[in-house]
This record gives C-alpha cells, sequence and structure tokens, in this order.
C-alpha cells in the first residue's frame, strides 16, 4: 500500500535508507561519531531490559590489520578476495550478543539486537554515514573470535561495515504488505 499523504520524516528516512556495500569516500568514521549514534541506538526494545549486546569498534587506522587478521583465518585460495573485500569499508562496527542457555531467552537477545542495528542503520543513514550488515561466515569462526576476544557465552551477530558515501545507492523494491498480510480466522 503506497503512502498517500506526504510521509512524515521517520517514514521517509525508513523508505529512503540503503545498504552501502562499496564506494565509500575518503571521510573518516570517527569512534564520536559511532558512539553518538549508538548512544541513541541503544533505545531498541529489549525483553527484560537485559541489553544483550556489546560492541567492538575497528577504526580507520585500524582497519587494515584487522582486515589481514581476518583474512588469514580463510583457506590460502580465499585470502586475497577476503582481504580486498575487508579492506572497502572505512571502519567496522562488530556487534556481539549475549547467547543465554534459555532458546526464548536467545531469540529475545537476537531480536532486540537486531532492532538496536536497524536503528542504528537509521541514524547513520540520516547522517549519511553508510552502514551495510554483514554475516559472512568469519562471524562464526572461532579464530576470529578470538581475534576480537569475544567470550564463550556471546555470538557475534554480524559486521557492520561503515563508510560515508556521496551517491546513495539505488532503491530496490518491496513487496507490499499487503500481500503477505492475512486475518485469523478462527
Amino acid at each position: 500500500m503506497e503512502l498517500t499523504k506526504r510521509p512524515t520524516a521517520l517514514q521517509q528516512v525508513i523508505r529512503d535508507r540503503r545498504a552501502v556495500k562499496k564506494h565509500y569516500n575518503n571521510k573518516p568514521v570517527t569512534e564520536e561519531t559511532v558512539m553518538e549514534l549508538l548512544e541513541d541506538a541503544v533505545w531498541a526494545p529489549t525483553h527484560g531490559v537485559r541489553q544483550p549486546w556489546r560492541f567492538i569498534f575497528i577504526g580507520p587506522d585500524q582497519t587494515e590489520t584487522f582486515a589481514q587478521k581476518v583474512a588469514a583465518t580463510y583457506p590460502e585460495d580465499r585470502r586475497q578476495n577476503r582481504l580486498e573485500y575487508l579492506s572497502e569499508p572505512t571502519a567496522f562496527l562488530v556487534i556481539v550478543m549475549d547467547e543465554p542457555e534459555s532458546q526464548k531467552q536467545w531469540d529475545e537477545n537476537f531480536g532486540a539486537t537486531a532492532c538496536m542495528i536497524q536503528n542504528f542503520w537509521l541514524l547513520a543513514w540520516e547522517q549519511q554515514l553508510g552502514v551495510t550488515w554483514k554475516t559472512n561466515s568469519h562471524i562464526y569462526d572461532a579464530q576470529v573470535k578470538q581475534i576480537l576476544n569475544v567470550g564463550e557465552n556471546e555470538k557475534i551477530v554480524g559486521f557492520l561495515h561503515l563508510g560515508y558515501f556521496d551517491e546513495k545507492p539505488a532503491k530496490k523494491d518491496r513487496i507490499s504488505a499487503a500481500d503477505k498480510f492475512t486475518t485469523f480466522e478462527g
């Protein structure tokens, strides 16, 4: 269903937001900017106010070293490709989540963390800071967890690739909610 009235600022930023995967400009992503965005992003809904997340920032001065360490965890024939891939972003924000034993709490933690990531992404978009949430195989690698000092009862939810951009990526249409909507008639 298309909006028939003028969209609110929130509606507009939700519809405008894109995954910015490449073509970052040279403007550095600072720790201060990321912290400012996170201070608002953490107001995501979270069951029991557990706030099950923590963050690891890899700034522009550390991305090369970080990319080399993560790429080194891949088989020899894929290392160069992974190094080039991980060298594209200006910075990274690794999102780590507490992993409780209870499946219910695990699901709640993941949902809350995903909401927090969406908040961060929308806030970053307003500042023309590009974000893409990556869940490549290295987030499951024990060596990468060790590189990042991720605990036994923690999960890397993803790497947020960060960088400022000059040109907005093309819009990809969505299936209308109406096409996926039903009403229970019990």
